[in-house]
């Protein structure tokens, strides 16, 4: 007889490989980290004597769950935000408090808590990709569990680094040093079309072929994206990547959610596996991936479940029921992805598109010992009635809980018996989620009673301030307004033409701040629109000082780049109000005796006010200040603009004055 560390006995062997096999009784002989055999257990009893011997009692056993696409680090966030789009979740809540707390220490604890939760609900695998992953690695092979983890890389600044150039020389090292591991499969990730350049998914795809690793990204997530994709690249988002070599790589790409049938086979051409994910798409209204096409193309579907934040469990016992519920109620057939084909996307078909078919995801000889024991005993999995084999995989699909996982092995080890963890020591570790959870709260309360912090924390806001000298008066005729501005004593730095579409947020908490969101399109000479640019201006206390003839020191605004749509800040800013003003801007940049200026000619349309002529100057001191005030006086009176109709407010304050 053949030693052997350990054989498994008095089971139903599910296999998951190719022909389905199923061995009632069965048995599993494991030989260090990998399987030795497995068949009905007369055989391997006749042909193995082994070290240890285990009863598994009638359950089943069967290959560990895979869960194709997650944020394991992202447990310490759940619950966080809910109830929100993924745009306004992901840029206005999660991003902002990433930047502030996210680092080794915090990726390392979320990991392992994810890992707690996995291997409870009979995950042996997983992909993961998050910021400092090599932290997420090393926490995961702690815990003991198998996973593919790949460094993101962003065009933005995140909390790993500032630069993406930074992040992908991380990813170089962290590959270099992790090839090989006989648990983790270091790869690279560029987070999505949307938030990377075309560089980054050019060099990521290069990168990752040169170590011949996986490459993680989400694709085609949601309507918005495919949308922004045909504006700003003429094509939606799969031939877009498709363009920037990224399927040159082993991608596994997260969601495609949005893809007609020409793009699943460009997917198929290129080997492309897919992460179906879902809960999270119907939690964030993504919408309703088309899984039984894919399939039926003969694309490889695994099934995922997005972070724990955007989940909020890490359950593959739910996200299979979900997937298979989900297909048929969207193609009105009950037949399609039955739950045996479910089952396969949660094992082998899973594995295959993760690109790691042959290391796990079925009971096969050679292959690791990934796998868990299942008792489908319990009352809600009772009777098993036993006329065909499929009635299994109904149990398990539509029935079975992550709770009846009694057992976990990965590699050839236990990392969880008779429902008790091997590895990892749960109560210390919920205490060091809940200090996080009580510091964030802070930081987001805090957060959340300033307009400027919130500003600030979606990024890209100019937080500097100076001060500003403003003059403005009604203007009844132009004319004498554009003859002075040609004149000689004026010397013309450059000249704009604008059309302005402003929506001004206020707040019930604020009397003096607005938030106001502009589109600036720019006419050129032909009368057409040019470029246009979005920016979001934080108007602060309207009055600093005051000088003779109603000149207003005023502090400058804080501007930020308007990046996302009015529809994102309506939600994230929660305004207590809005109102929108229209106005045509010519612009000069001048010298005026020494001193330079701006001055605008407004015509307010929308609402009809008429026209205004504005001069400014930025000042940085009192002194300064006063002379330029003097200075705008004269240049107001210069332009012929009468000094009893000068005006103080902004045209929001005309329009709305708040009392």
């Amino acid at each position: 007889m053949t030693k052997t560390d350990t054989l498994l006995t008095n089971a139903i062997v599910l296999t998951m490989d190719e022909n389905f096999h199923i061995f009632e009784p069965g048995a599993v002989a494991i030989q260090n980290d990998h399987i030795k055999a497995v068949g009905s257990q007369s055989e391997l009893l006749s042909l193995y004597e082994a070290n240890q011997i285990v009863d598994c009692q009638g359950k089943i056993v069967m290959p560990g769950l895979i869960n194709a696409h997650t944020h394991v680090p992202m447990a310490l966030m759940r619950g966080l935000a809910d109830d929100l789009r993924l745009d306004v979740w992901l840029m206005g809540y999660m991003m902002p408090v990433e930047r502030e707390f996210v680092s080794p220490e915090f990726v390392h604890l979320g990991t392992l808590l994810s890992c707690i939760e996995l291997i409870r609900s009979g995950v042996t695998c997983f992909a993961d990709m998050y910021y400092f992953e090599e932290d997420v690695a090393k926490a995961t092979a702690e815990a003991g569990l198998r996973a593919i983890c790949a460094q993101s890389v962003l065009k933005f600044p995140s909390p790993d680094a500032q630069y993406f150039e930074e992040s992908l020389s991380s990813a170089r090292e962290y590959i270099q040093r992790w090839k090989g591991h006989p648990l983790i499969i270091p790869s690279v990730a560029p987070h999505a079309p949307d938030t990377c350049t075309e560089e980054i998914l050019r060099l990521c795809s290069a990168l990752a072929v040169e170590f011949d690793v996986p490459l993680l990204t989400h694709l085609a997530e949601t309507a918005q994206e495919e949308e922004n994709s045909r504006q700003e690249h003429g094509m939606p988002v799969i031939p877009y990547v498709k363009k920037q070599n990224l399927f040159d790589a082993k991608v596994t790409a997260a969601h495609c959610v949005h893809v007609d049938e020409g793009e699943i086979l460009t997917l198929l051409h290129h080997k492309v596996g897919v992460a179906h994910n879902p809960s999270s798409n119907l939690k964030l209204a993504s919408g309703f991936a088309p899984v039984s096409a894919m399939i039926d193309a003969g694309l490889n579907v695994g099934i995922g479940t997005d972070g724990p934040a955007s989940n909020n469990d890490l359950d593959m016992f739910e996200e299979m029921r979900l997937a298979s519920f989900i297909a048929k109620a969207v193609t009105y057939d009950p037949t399609v992805i039955p739950a045996q084909t479910t089952l396969t996307m949660a094992t082998i078909m899973g594995a295959k598109a993760l690109h790691i078919d042959h290391i796990t995801g079925s009971l096969e000889p050679d292959k690791r010992a990934d796998l868990i024991i299942l008792d489908i005993s319990p009352l809600h999995n009772t009777p098993r009635f036993r006329r065909e084999n499929h009635g299994l995989y109904a149990q398990i699909v539509y029935a079975a809980k992550s709770t009846d996982v009694t057992d976990v092995m990965v590699n050839g080890q236990w990392l969880m018996r008779d429902r008790q963890l091997t590895t990892i020591n749960e109560a210390e570790l919920l205490k060091q989620a809940e200090n996080y959870a009580r510091i964030i709260d802070t930081f987001l309360i805090q957060r959340e009673q300033s307009v400027l912090s919130k500003l600030v924390a979606i990024g890209g806001a100019t937080e500097t301030e100076s001060f500003e000298i403003q003059a403005k008066a009604r203007v009844l005729d132009t004319s004498p307004i554009l003859t002075a501005i040609s004149s000689p004593e004026l010397e013309i730095l450059h000249h704009r033409h604008y059309h302005e579409y402003d929506t001004y947020f206020s707040f019930e908490n604020s009397e003096q701040e607005y938030l106001r969101y502009r589109e600036d399109e720019y006419i050129d000479e032909k009368g057409q629109v040019s470029n246009i640019r979005y920016r979001l201006t934080l108007l602060g206390p309207a009055r600093e000082d005051h000088f003779p003839s109603d000149v207003l020191l005023s502090r400058s605004r804080f501007i930020a780049p308007a990046t996302h749509s009015l529809r994102f800040y309506r939600e994230y800013f929660k305004p207590s109000g809005e109102t929108f003003i229209e106005k045509d801007r010519l612009r000069w940049r001048i010298i005026f005796k020494g001193t330079e200026f701006y001055i605008n000619l407004d015509q307010v349309t929308e609402p009809d006010m008429g026209y205004f002529v504005e001069v400014k100057s930025r000042t940085w001191s009192k002194r300064d200040a006063e002379h330029k005030a003097e200075m705008g006086t004269q240049l107001l009176q210069f332009l012929g603009a009468s000094l009893d109709k000068t005006v103080t407010q902004d045209y929001i304050e005309i329009i709305s004055p708040k009392n």
